[in-house]
């Protein structure tokens, strides 16, 4: 007779709904808190993320938002899909625990590949924990080759520094969308068509938290940084302004940038400031370390062999995780 075998059928991928949000988290910290005890770290138990952070990552990867189903219904597995311009990027993504090691792993993040190369990615990458050789070893069987490490930088009691900037969300509409067009020029023309008004647009939709513009005595922008406040964890206080993505036209108006970003956290009584900085900025990451930022993260940078764009002008930091 033969022996009962479970339903291993799996359906998708089809695209993530606010619906799915609960599901997500639980497969989300369910997947990484094993990832944890794998890595030797079984004490550590990964929260759920905030539903707006959610949210937003649902929005932001639209017909990237992918999810696969049991043959119940659950879902099994999902990959956050963003598309910046010509910058694409993964994550998160996760495989339930019990449908792992079955080459389901390799067929989510294929599938996002795909989709970034039909939607004229140049630039195809995610980032994972440095000391997770599992993961390293298996993106680099499909193609991914590691590059630079993105180090969360954060700065404790923030300095009410005397830096004239302006916010776009306290603008009205017309004037946000002209200053996000602006926003959308600089990027392009820094980082090689790399355009973070999706990202922009949906911060202030959903108030999760503003963009900071820095301009120079002609009126010019020269520099801006998208970020945070919302908490990143459900249940957590407000505590924290992150800075997601930061463009300048060099290297000290990124400076001012950051240094304008300390100001409006002191102004909001937030207790940190964290900074998402690429090592490939090596004067960047050396200077905010001088002035006191600490390291609190590190995540490895992979990018899909023959992919990459080549940044030659000022700075742009584009953080790779919601």
């Amino acid at each position: 007779m033969a022996m009962w075998q479970p339903d291993r059928a799996v359906t998708g991928p089809e695209r993530a709904t606010h619906a799915d949000v609960d599901a997500l988290n639980r497969v989300f910290s369910e997947a990484f808190t094993d990832r944890y005890r794998k890595d030797g770290l079984g004490g550590v138990r990964v929260p759920h993320l905030n539903p707006a952070i959610w949210r937003y990552a649902i929005a932001d990867a639209g017909d990237g938002a992918m999810v696969w189903r049991d043959a119940r219904g659950e879902v099994v597995a999902f990959n956050m899909v963003h598309l910046a311009g010509t910058e694409g990027w993964m994550g998160p993504l996760a495989v339930r625990t019990d449908r792992q090691g079955g080459g389901l792993g390799r067929e989510i993040v294929e599938a996002g590949v795909k989709w970034l190369q039909q939607h004229g990615a140049r630039t195809i990458g995610l980032e994972t924990m440095p000391r997770t050789i599992d993961n390293i070893g298996f993106y680099s069987r499909l193609g991914f080759l590691p590059g630079h490490l993105t180090v969360s930088l954060q700065r404790d009691r923030p300095r009410a520094l005397a830096i004239d900037a302006s916010r776009v969300g306290a603008l009205d509409q017309p004037g946000r969308a002209a200053v996000i067009g602006e926003c959308g020029h600089l990027s392009r023309e820094l980082g090689a068509g790399v355009d973070f008004t999706a990202e922009l647009d949906l911060t202030l939709g959903l108030g999760l938290g503003d963009v900071t513009v820095l301009r120079d005595t002609d009126g010019r922008a020269i520099g801006f940084g998208l970020w945070h406040t919302v908490p990143l964890v459900q249940g957590r206080p407000r505590e924290e302004l992150r800075l997601l993505k930061l463009v300048a036209r060099d290297f000290d108006a990124a400076i001012k940038v950051v240094g304008a970003l300390e100001r409006e956290t002191a102004a909001q009584a937030l207790r940190h400031l964290t900074v998402r900085c690429q090592t490939a900025h090596h004067e960047l990451y050396a200077a905010l370390i001088a002035d006191g930022y600490r390291v609190q993260w590190t995540d490895l940078r992979l990018t899909l062999a023959g992919t990459g764009v080549d940044q030659s002008k000022g700075v742009v930091l584009s953080n790779w995780e919601i």
